[in-house]
Formats: C-alpha cells, sequence, structure tokens
C-alpha cells in the first residue's frame, strides 16, 4: 500500500510539473507571437521606420513633422492603416487643426482609400484624432499603364495640413497601426511580378531598413483559391455528363427487332 501511495504521489507531482512546464512554454510562446512595440517613426521615405502588419507603433513629434512608416502588404490582402494623434493641451494651443494620413506604394506612388477617414480636422478643445485609410486588395499583377496596388512596401504618413502658425511645434504623441484580411480567389489574377516592390529589391545589399518583408515570406502570386473551385468545377462537370450518359443511353436493341438484323 506503501509503495501504491508513493507512486500515486510521485505521478500527481509529476503532473503537476509537467503542467506549470507547459502553461510557462504557452506564455512563453504568446509572448514571442506578440510583435515588439516600435518606439520611432522616419521623417522621409528613405527614412521610414519598419513596421510589420498587427505590430502597434508610436512616437514623439513636433507639431509639423512628417512621421513616415513602412510596412509589406502582399498580394491578395487588403490593408487598412490606422492612426491617432494625441494633441497638445487645449491651454496651448491657438486653432483647430487638420491631420492627414496618406499611403504610398513601393513606387512611391500615392494609393487611394477605399473605405475610412484619411483627413480630419480637431476642435481646439479636443484632446486627440483618430484617421483610417482602407486601401484596395493588392493584385499580383498589373498594367504598366494601371495605377493598381502591387505586393511591396508600403509607406504610411501622417503629418498636419492645416494649422495656426503659433501651434508649429508643440509636442504630439502618434500611434499607428496597420492591419490585413486576405481577400480570397475572387481578387486573384493571372500573373505575377517578377519582384515585389520593394527598395532596393534589384540591387545586391543596398535594402534598406524599410524592406520588411511579411512573417511567411512573399507569396509567388501563381496560387489561389481558384484552382480549388476549377478543379471542383470539373469533377462536377464530369459527374454531371456520366449521369447524363446513363439517363439517356436506353436499355440497348428495342425489344421488337428480329434478332437477325
Amino acid at each position: 500500500m506503501r509503495t501504491t501511495r508513493v507512486v500515486r504521489r510521485f505521478a500527481v507531482t509529476t503532473g503537476a510539473a509537467l503542467l506549470a512546464l507547459t502553461g510557462a512554454a504557452g506564455s512563453a510562446a504568446a509572448d514571442d507571437d506578440t510583435p515588439e512595440k516600435v518606439t520611432e517613426a522616419g521623417t522621409s521615405f528613405r527614412t521610414a521606420t519598419a513596421l510589420r502588419i498587427d505590430q502597434e507603433a508610436s512616437a514623439e513629434a513636433s507639431t509639423g513633422d512628417y512621421l513616415y512608416w513602412a510596412f509589406p502588404v502582399d498580394a491578395g490582402q487588403r490593408a487598412t492603416v490606422h492612426a491617432t494623434v494625441k494633441l497638445p493641451d487645449a491651454a496651448a494651443r491657438h486653432a483647430a487643426s487638420t491631420w492627414r494620413v496618406d499611403v504610398y506604394d513601393g513606387l512611391r506612388r500615392r494609393q487611394a482609400c477605399r473605405l475610412g477617414t484619411p483627413a480630419k480636422t480637431a476642435a481646439r478643445d479636443e484632446s486627440s484624432v483618430s484617421l483610417s485609410c482602407s486601401l484596395r486588395t493588392v493584385r499580383a499583377w498589373s498594367e504598366q499603364w494601371a495605377n493598381d496596388p502591387l505586393p511591396g512596401t508600403y509607406y504610411l504618413r501622417l503629418t498636419v495640413t492645416d494649422l495656426k502658425a503659433d501651434d508649429l511645434g508643440l509636442p504630439v504623441r502618434a500611434e499607428a497601426k496597420v492591419t490585413a484580411t486576405d481577400a480570397g480567389g475572387a481578387q486573384a489574377v493571372d500573373g505575377s511580378l517578377g519582384e515585389p516592390l520593394v527598395p532596393g529589391a534589384g540591387s545586391d545589399g543596398l535594402r534598406t531598413a524599410a524592406a520588411v518583408e511579411p512573417e511567411d515570406g512573399w507569396s509567388d502570386g501563381w496560387w489561389s483559391s481558384r484552382w480549388l473551385w476549377t478543379a471542383a468545377g470539373g469533377v462536377l462537370a464530369a459527374l454531371a455528363g456520366v449521369g447524363g450518359y446513363a439517363l439517356t443511353r436506353g436499355s440497348g436493341r428495342p425489344a421488337r427487332v428480329p434478332q437477325g438484323m
């Protein structure tokens, strides 16, 4: 009996230890999956701070500064930019201010916002202003004359566009975050770029810090869920053909036809 109790006690102790280790490992894995918060911003396209999807960013700046972040968007994704500006105390400001967020692709072409509020005026007594811009679905390939968004590095620019001169230089705090959703095979196209539009993609050793890639790398652009729908359609068409033949072929020779004919 003593041996049995000892074995049971050892098993319980070992199980508790394993559960504790598993919980600690799970917590550590969860912590590792959470990207670190970015605490700075660039002041131009060349010095833009790299930012991953779902990663939070913040920066202390002065009113009138241009703040830049760079983030990757792959084919088939719909990205949405979120930005919030914490304004100075109302007592220190003299008038309302208008803030704006713009998004540019890897060729520095300004991209239109499909949804959101890219520009907003904050009254003198408001403590913050929130902006957003939802981009069109990124295409794997496009005609040279088109302005379609293509996979690569995108730039988020945040600045004030209308302000009284007396308010220039007041301290502000900017926060930014980029989210993305998968648009699915309905938005897929036949074709892909040779290289994503990232800084220094065609040069050796010239990639800048803004040339950040998605966590799972760039997609090759040819695979989409349309292949599954095409295969399923082919199987259904074959089954329909077999079923139609079985229904219309009849029972063979007519019953009244003589055997020799």
